[in-house]
């Protein structure tokens, strides 16, 4: 079966499956640019800081596109338990759930039985090729990986086929993802971690092995890496935004393929974890946080 932008997506809602860290910024980036969202997750808490973050930050997405000449009238963003009463009328679904094939995989056969029948089914998985996770699901041809850096300080979002994505459908949603302010990248061919990520492995792999070996510390290294290469933010500055229990979660991943990959920057990574420092949703990783 063949699959298509629909031709009325600007005037259908977008459904995002995980409230979290990215599951939430991505929402207000659809949000802003004049979307309707539905925000699906199983946890009340989830919900509830996933609305609170885009009320507080929509306004200042919004002024932003307008700043660039895109004109835009913020929708509306609500919250459910249940991911089927989100799916109707959808013509976007994105996955942002945890970095785990078992729940990954039963989630898009339930997305591919129960949303509509031109939806496209993407998802963000920050290492995972979206090839791992159609299993169950009927239509490949309309899934791919649509993977958000870290909006709004980073709008780059990466596209990539599972093998079977419709030729041209890529191509199609870069053009209507530009309409958010996004910038949009396509992978030409299967590659884990993508383009972005595939590079910013072996840093931040370096990184922590350079901390884990007691050459340096996360404060020196981050200061080092602003200092030789202009970046405004170091590489365990950049692990504390995304969560240290997801930044594992990938780099164990990554181990899985390549057996040969060091133990010892997940060893560190493991520490932390253990200690319930994620980062900045607890208030400290490698840096402490005001909550």
């Amino acid at each position: 079966m063949q699959f298509a932008l629909p031709a009325d997506a600007a005037q259908r809602p977008i459904v995002i499956v995980g409230g979290g860290t990215l599951g939430r910024r991505i929402a207000a980036v659809f949000a802003s640019g004049g979307a309707d969202v539905r925000i699906a997750d199983l946890q009340e808490a989830q919900r509830t800081g996933a609305l609170e973050y885009v009320e507080a930050t929509v306004p200042e997405l919004t002024a932003r596109l307008e700043s660039q000449g895109i004109s835009a009238t913020a929708g509306t963003v609500t919250a459910v338990a249940d991911v089927e009463s989100a799916l109707p009328g959808a013509w976007l679904v994105v996955e942002a759930v945890p970095e785990r094939l078992d729940i990954k995989r039963p989630l898009f056969g339930t997305l591919d039985r129960l949303a509509d029948a031109d939806a496209l089914l993407a998802t963000n998985s920050s290492s995972y090729a979206s090839s791992n996770v159609i299993d169950e699901v009927s239509n490949p041809e309309r899934v791919f990986n649509m993977h958000f850096a870290m909006p709004p300080q980073s709008m780059a979002v990466e596209l990539m086929s599972d093998g079977h994505t419709t030729e041209g459908l890529l191509e199609a949603v870069a053009g209507e993802l530009k309409r958010f302010g996004l910038a949009p990248f396509i992978a030409h061919a299967e590659s884990t971690g993508f383009i972005f990520n595939r590079i910013w492995a072996a840093i931040k792999r370096e990184s922590l092995a350079v901390v884990a070996a007691g050459v340096s510390t996360p404060e020196d290294v981050d200061a080092i890496m602003q200092a030789n290469m202009g970046i405004a933010v170091g590489p365990f500055a950049l692990m504390d935004q995304v969560g240290l229990d997801v930044v594992l979660d990938i780099e164990q991943h990554y181990a899985d393929e390549n057996p040969h990959l060091p133990e010892a920057p997940r060893e560190l990574l493991k520490t932390y974890v253990a200690a319930g420092k994620l980062g900045r949703k607890t208030g400290e990783g490698f840096y402490s946080y005001d909550k």
